[in-house]
């Protein structure tokens, strides 16, 4: 994670040289927006961003590909020192912290709560608390996903196991991992990322929060994984891939898809952005993760976030129409990606939704019914997450004793917590 920081800095100083001499941003009274979004949610975004001008001369948005959300954070650093800056910008949800507290961000709570129609309870929970820091609203939901239980149907008939059911124990899974498990052929009953990035980390924290466990305390001051329910999780890794050998460990985040696809992979923790790279001749079923005393999973929501002294007065009816249910669900009928509000449930397209996307209702159901818990938005949640995905991979890897690999990662998360104090 160290080497990522530093790539990171590197990206930042590569892409303040971009954007300082970059002829791409708006300087002619419109609003601009940066996106990373690829592909179909490319093509839906621009198509709204063109009903929005044809409808609103006096108030045009211009779009502007950042190159990547994965970028997005250090090219919105950078256009702070170059002076062009978006007026909203794509962010991670975990950039939302360390944005918040720049003199170009602009604080949308009273804006948020002076707006009745803009209903701002209406989101789900997981996208609201993502886009709150110490109470503040600091940006408004662009996209939300969670994990659930993905499963080849097929393999399951083969090895004569019952499909998973929302009662599934972590016992049940990982009894059926073994079962699907043939090492002779080189298929495996689960997946994980085991890159030790946050992707490895965000699949601990679901199964710390299975177990009853919390990430830190109540006030964030100090670690908490250290405890029983951390303890179960690390072993059950720890087991399941070293003893039952059941786990395919994706150092690359790249081949498990394939590997499901060509029918070496049972089961894999995913969310709905991979439902749509699932080959047709590949029969799934989607479930909730399974649980040892709840069955939480664990959500990634992004934000648009705005930024300059005017910003306000000229994105804000942009992104109150682009959020309204209405055409949020037409983004997400034309992408897949899952509904923001609760509202959208109940309008007359989401049943096409359904239809057109099969398993996306068990994540929209997640949304209200088992993402419990968020990640803590504080700025050192990336150390956090750097000593975590340490210990996961180290484990996972049999390199590492579960009991050891904890304690030494509570001892660099308080490090870092009392640094913050």
């Amino acid at each position: 994670m160290t080497s990522r920081r530093l790539r990171a800095l590197a990206a930042a100083v590569i892409l303040f040289a971009t954007a300082a001499c970059s002829p791409d941003q708006a300087d002619d009274g419109r609003v601009s927006l940066w996106h990373g979004y690829t592909d179909a949610e490319a093509d839906s975004l621009t198509g709204l961003v063109e009903e929005w001008n044809a409808a609103n001369p006096g108030n045009q948005v211009e779009l502007v590909f950042n190159g990547g959300n994965d970028n997005a954070l250090q090219k919105t650093l950078a256009s702070f020192v170059s002076g062009k800056t978006p007026e909203i910008a794509y962010e991670f949800g975990s950039s939302v912290t360390p944005l918040a507290r720049r003199p170009q961000n602009r604080d949308l709570t009273d804006l948020v709560r002076s707006t009745p129609s803009f209903a701002w309870n209406d989101f789900f929970p997981a996208v609201r608390e993502a886009s709150t820091v110490n109470g503040h609203i600091n940006a408004v939901p662009a996209l939300v996903d969670n994990l659930a239980l993905v499963y080849n149907k097929q393999l399951f008939d083969a090895a004569g196991i019952e499909p998973p059911t929302p009662d599934w124990t972590w016992d049940d899974f990982r009894a059926a991992a073994a079962k699907l498990t043939d090492s002779a052929n080189k298929q495996f009953g689960w997946a994980y990322v085991n890159d030790g990035s946050e992707d490895t980390v965000w699949r601990f924290l679901a199964l710390l929060w299975q177990a009853g466990g919390d990430l830190l305390t109540p006030d964030n001051s100090k670690s908490a994984f250290d405890s029983p329910a951390g303890l179960s999780a690390m072993n059950l890794l720890h087991d399941m891939a070293v003893q039952d050998h059941s786990v395919y460990l994706d150092t690359g985040d790249q081949g498990y898809l394939n590997l499901f696809n060509s029918g070496k992979i049972g089961m894999l923790w995913t969310g709905p952005w991979d439902l749509g790279s699932i080959n047709d001749d590949v029969s799934y079923g989607v479930q909730v993760l399974p649980g040892k005393v709840t069955h939480a999973t664990v959500a990634g929501p992004d934000g648009y976030m705005l930024f300059g002294a005017d910003s306000e007065k000229r994105a804000w009816p942009f992104l109150q129409w682009l959020l309204s249910p209405e055409i949020h669900l037409r983004f997400a009928l034309e992408t897949g990606d899952l509904p923001l509000r609760e509202s959208e449930r109940a309008l007359p397209e989401y049943q096409q939704y359904q239809e057109k996307y099969p398993g996306t209702e068990v994540f929209v159901d997640n949304l209200a019914r088992n993402v419990t818990k968020a990640r803590p938005n504080i700025p050192q949640y990336s150390k956090i997450s750097q000593a975590l995905g340490y210990a996961v991979q180290g484990v996972l890897l049999g390199r590492f004793d579960p009991r050891e690999a904890l304690d030494e990662a509570r001892r660099e998360v308080d490090l870092a917590l009392e640094g913050s104090r």
